[in-house]
């Protein structure tokens, strides 16, 4: 009897950023698109975007990267998790398949990553897109509290999910075992327990981008926030709407935090349409 391994569709090609071993998706010809996933337990580019990979990389190039300490890219011991770090490491990708500048699609915490680079390289980015994204200041919330202090367990998992999405049909035990195995592989959970330490207020106050920053940027913004959304405030959006002079915002009705897996054809036809 032979046994048929699956590939695991979260590994996709690797290549050295700085002396890290990256694991990212590169689908699709055209212009460059660079989608960054937010900060969940055992989240992957793959497990975040996967619904969007195939329709954006039919008119662009898209490049989805596992950001640093997340996913199958490379943990190095002794590194330190901070918005500097996860942006070198973002910027350093882009030199090493050497993209010179791309629109930048940044989801929850990957807003804030996505916001930090076109703020220290606006040369290397054209258009943004921040999908309920953290970056500027709030209060945190009971959801996100319970994201970045996940501690292992299906119940955990199950209950965690819950507040993630709107549209609870979404919600099954099973994909809840595969989050919890993708959270639980060797070290991942080790990398991101020491992420967001308590009391986690402090992580968002280190992933705020000032003000000034963000009024500065001059790409074309397109802001998205699920209406019901108990991970990150819908005022975030509202925010950075008012800030970014050249926004605009898109709100979704009966959505969560999920806006890409619960609303996939009107996010990638509205992404799309912006990007073109």
């Amino acid at each position: 009897m032979t046994t048929v391994e699956t590939a695991n569709p979260e590994v996709a090609e690797t290549i050295d950023v700085n002396g890290i071993a990256t694991n990212y998706h590169d689908v699709g010809e055209g212009d460059s698109v660079l989608l960054i996933h937010g900060s969940g337990p055992g989240v992957s580019a793959y497990a975040n975007w996967r619904a969007v990979l195939p329709e954006l990389s039919r008119n662009h190039r898209v490049i989805a990267p596992d950001v640093l300490g997340f996913g199958y890219t490379e943990r190095p011991e002794g590194v330190t998790y901070d918005m500097a770090t996860w942006t070198e490491h973002l910027v350093g990708l882009m030199d090493a398949l050497g993209i010179e500048k791309a629109a930048v699609v940044g989801n929850s915490f990957g807003g804030a990553l996505a916001l930090n680079v076109a703020a220290h390289h606006p040369e290397r980015v054209t258009r943004l897109v921040l999908m309920g994204a953290v970056g500027v200041p709030f209060e945190i919330t009971e959801g996100l509290d319970k994201v970045w202090g996940f501690e292992p367990s299906l119940e955990n998992m199950v209950d965690l999910m819950d507040v993630f999405a709107y549209d609870r049909s979404l919600l099954t035990e099973d994909l809840a075992r595969l989050r919890l195995e993708a959270a639980t592989r060797p070290g991942v959970h080790e990398a991101y327990s020491s992420m967001f330490p308590a009391p986690r207020q402090r992580s968002v106050e280190a992933m705020t981008i000032p003000d000034q920053d963000i009024r500065a940027l001059t790409q074309p913004t397109l802001v998205i926030h699920g209406r019901d959304d108990e991970v990150i405030p819908l005022s975030n959006s509202m925010r950075l709407h008012e800030l970014i002079e050249q926004s605009q915002l898109h709100v979704f009705g009966q959505c969560g935090h999920w806006v890409q897996i619960e609303h996939t054809q009107d996010f990638t036809r509205l992404v799309g349409d912006f990007l073109a």
